[in-house]
């Protein structure tokens, strides 16, 4: 054979290697229970905690997964918004040494880094594996003249157990009470049907099957994420327990929102995403049913999917179907899924829960559906101050005392931030010469100043005796080149001809016109530095003469 004559069908390898589906965001059924806790943690207001976790290992060796991983991205999306956790990543490999920890010990010897003590560390292990703990086999066969029939039918269930403990760091002991055990089971199952039949002399054989299994993967970040809640509830003594409870953590949730997605049809499925994007906020008031390939459809999707932490393809898929509409399933007082805000009655999307959702009809549960009675024209901001603060109504700081915030935004917009002195004096803190950028990502952290990196654009203290603000405004597109000119200078300087952040809303108004911004302000107030005690110097005891 000469490989030159093949070379068409070679060239074809290089399309047929592509994968054949979109990839997805790796979601399980604690995903929400996760943004739950992030939102608990906020607002429980911990100080920011240093954690670190041991290899976890597989004394069964038939679950090759990566359990710490799991965990660091579980740890990192609890603490999205509070910040609540940071993640010390040094573990030594003397089997297999990488650039990181070759750096690391390199600028370790020459004193050029530091490594900051965790406070607390994760560990544990796969403690079990039972295989084929459950095992059924069903065979028939009918035999005749000319024919040979043959059906058989299968399922197997495998346990698998994870232990997980919280331990303190700086003395090396597991805390006790704090641990977690849990179990889940993995199965498979199959069918197969055999037929074989003569014709004359002439024999004909047939045979199909179907095959399925649950993978380890899937399973192990199931227990891993539900481990990591229970640990960290329990340590940081927030009601975890309603972060659990959610109709999403159901067994069911994704298989039953998939077969209504198959169910619902192209047409429905669309209606039902679109009337949520409306709902939220992705998609004008009024819209009428955009076409699938639609510019400002896809740049809808798009958006959303960024926001919800999907992969931003702009495409109506299933991960986009749920995330859109899992608000709009519940238990029912059986406990079975049900879902509410659509239509039951068939794939065309008919019935008075679906008119109810997409808003021709009244809504008469606003609790249940929560999208449909949303203006969606806002978003949200959240802005705290982030010092440890004691009772009363408005925070109280000593002059030259360092004050910290953090904001996030429910959607991904422009922030721009302003301080507000007790004086008048105005000035923009973000977007400044050192972060330029203005869009920050739906959920994440904006801090002010960024205390994570050792030289922060700025430090905001409380300067003068009296009243001093913080205001951050959100805007869908970048509004700077809009903005009067003394707003769109340098940043971290006083802006000249503005007073109060009421003067720079009111250039924002102006600027934006009809288009809409929202607006989240916090105020504390700043007292005299109080005088310090002055501390004696110890004089040495003088020797008594001689008598």
């Amino acid at each position: 054979m000469d490989p030159r004559k093949d070379a068409k069908y070679h060239e074809t390898a290089y399309t047929a290697d592509r994968p054949t589906v979109r990839p997805v965001r790796s979601i399980s059924s604690f995903s929400d229970s996760l943004m739950c806790m992030d939102e608990m943690l906020r607002a429980a207001q911990l100080p920011t905690t240093l954690i670190t976790s041991k290899t976890f290992i597989d004394y069964s060796t038939r679950v090759p997964v990566g359990i710490k991983e799991m965990i660091i991205t579980a740890l990192s999306q609890m603490s999205r918004r509070s910040n609540a956790f940071r993640f010390v990543d040094y573990e030594v490999n003397i089997v297999q040494q990488d650039t990181v920890q070759n750096l690391t010990t390199i600028l370790l010897n020459n004193n050029q880094m530091q490594l900051q003590r965790p406070a607390l560390y994760m560990s544990g292990a796969i403690a079990f594996v039972d295989q084929s703990v459950l095992s059924n086999r069903n065979d028939a066969g009918l035999s005749g003249p000319r024919i040979d029939l043959g059906v058989s039918k299968s399922a197997t269930a495998t346990v698998i157990g994870l232990e997980m403990h919280i331990g303190d760091f700086r003395t090396r002991t597991l805390i006790p009470g704090l641990d977690s055990a849990n179990e889940v089971v993995i199965g498979g199952g199959g069918q197969g049907l055999d037929l074989a039949g003569r014709i004359g002399t002439y024999g004909v054989t047939f045979n199909v099957g179907r095959d399925y299994a649950i993978g380890a993967g899937g399973a192990m970040r199931t227990l891993v994420d539900l481990a990591t809640i229970e640990l960290i509830g329990k340590w940081s003594r927030v009601p975890y327990w309603q972060c659990l409870t959610l109709d999403q953590t159901h067994p069911d949730f994704q298989r039953q929102m998939r077969d209504w997605y198959l169910e619902s049809g192209g047409v429905a499925q669309a209606k039902l995403i679109q009337s949520s994007l409306i709902a939220q906020g992705y998609l004008a008031p009024g819209t009428e049913v955009l076409e699938k390939d639609s510019r400002d459809l896809r740049d809808a999707l798009s958006r959303f999917q960024t926001d919800n932490g999907l992969v931003p393809n702009g495409t109506m898929d299933f991960r986009t179907y749920e995330r859109a509409l899992n608000r709009f399933v519940t238990l029912d007082n059986s406990g079975h899924l049900q879902r509410i805000g659509w239509a039951s009655s068939g794939p065309n999307g008919g019935g008075q829960e679906g008119k109810a959702y997409a808003g021709y009809l009244p809504v008469k549960n606003a609790k249940e559906l929560q999208l449909a009675s949303t203006t969606g024209l806002d978003r949200t901001i959240d802005l705290q101050i982030k010092n440890p603060i004691g009772p009363g109504d408005k925070p109280t700081f000593e002059v030259g005392e360092q004050v910290f915030a953090a904001a996030t935004v429910s959607r991904a917009s422009h922030v721009y931030c302003y301080f507000n002195d007790a004086i008048g004096n105005v000035m923009r803190l973000t977007p400044n010469n050192v972060t330029p950028n203005s869009l920050v990502s739906a959920n994440t952290v904006l801090r002010l100043p960024d205390w994570l990196v050792p030289n922060p654009a700025f430090i905001m203290d409380a300067s003068q005796p009296g009243t001093e603000r913080l205001a951050c405004l959100a805007t869908a597109d970048d509004v700077m080149d809009k903005l009067p000119a003394p707003l769109q200078g340098a940043g971290v300087v006083n802006v000249p001809g503005y007073r109060s952040i009421e003067d720079v809303e009111t250039a924002f108004r102006h600027a934006l016109g009809d288009e809409p911004y929202s607006k989240a302000e916090v105020q504390w107030r700043v007292i005299p530095k109080k005088a310090q005690p002055v501390q004696q110097q110890p004089t040495a005891n003088k020797a008594a003469p001689n008598a």
